[in-house]
């Protein structure tokens, strides 16, 4: 028998069209873009990736890869570098105020990282670097991860001297991190009036104070 109270079955739905997937547009590195900036150290190339400082040389360039990169001497960042820049150098900035990014390893980078925290007109020395970061035992690659450093001046790798108080290797040249570190040392004293807003002669001022404690190696 027939039962009249069932409830009929609900017709069957059409299916639901799927909508075919995006396809996936592979990411575009960012590509650096560069400009110069004359200095008392001499032309800087100074560059700049997705947003970030990625780059700072002192003359000459040659060993700098510019392959894809594009100039661009009014982009924002690079302006605003250029602006800090001239300003530590005419003794108004102790603390650069800019995003870096640079490419390198994590130890490098905690290297890197650990530069940044050295007090203006201060040194410390590998030694004492590598105790900073936790790596007591690794002098020497805290100096090679020191030495590769790509920013320079607004990383201040200038800042790190041999156990011994002498200046070590600089890639810009001794005379440069001479000269870096007796501007430093003129504008913490108060003697920029008195060197006439020359480098030269503020790099005749004693060394820069170093960090107490003194690195046993």
């Amino acid at each position: 028998m027939t039962d009249l109270t069932a409830t009929p079955a609900a017709p069957a739905m059409p299916p639901v069209p799927t909508t075919p997937a995006a396809p996936t547009t592979p990411a575009v590195p960012a590509v650096p873009v560069w400009t110069v900036h004359p200095s008392p150290l001499g032309d800087l190339l100074i560059s700049a990736t997705a947003g970030a400082l990625s780059g700072l040389w002192v003359t000459p360039h040659d060993r700098v890869q510019r392959s894809g990169w594009h100039r661009n001497d009014a982009h924002p960042l690079l302006v605003e570098a250029c602006r800090q820049l001239d300003a530590y150098f005419a003794g108004e900035c102790q603390r650069f105020d800019l995003p870096v990014q640079a490419s390198g390893t994590p130890f490098q980078q905690l290297v890197w990282a650990a530069l940044r925290e050295i007090p203006y007109g201060t040194t410390t020395s590998y030694g004492q670097l590598a105790r900073r970061i936790g790596r007591s035992g690794a002098s020497r690659a805290v100096g090679l991860a020191n030495g590769r450093n790509p920013i320079s001046i607004v990383v201040p790798c200038h800042r790190v001297i041999g156990a011994n108080g002498t200046l070590t290797g600089y890639g810009g040249g001794l005379d440069r991190k001479r000269l870096l570190l007796g501007l430093e040392s003129a504008t913490l004293a108060g003697a920029r009036a008195g060197a006439g807003g020359d480098l030269t002669a503020a790099a005749r001022t004693p060394e820069p104070r170093r960090d107490p404690a003194p690195d046993p190696r």
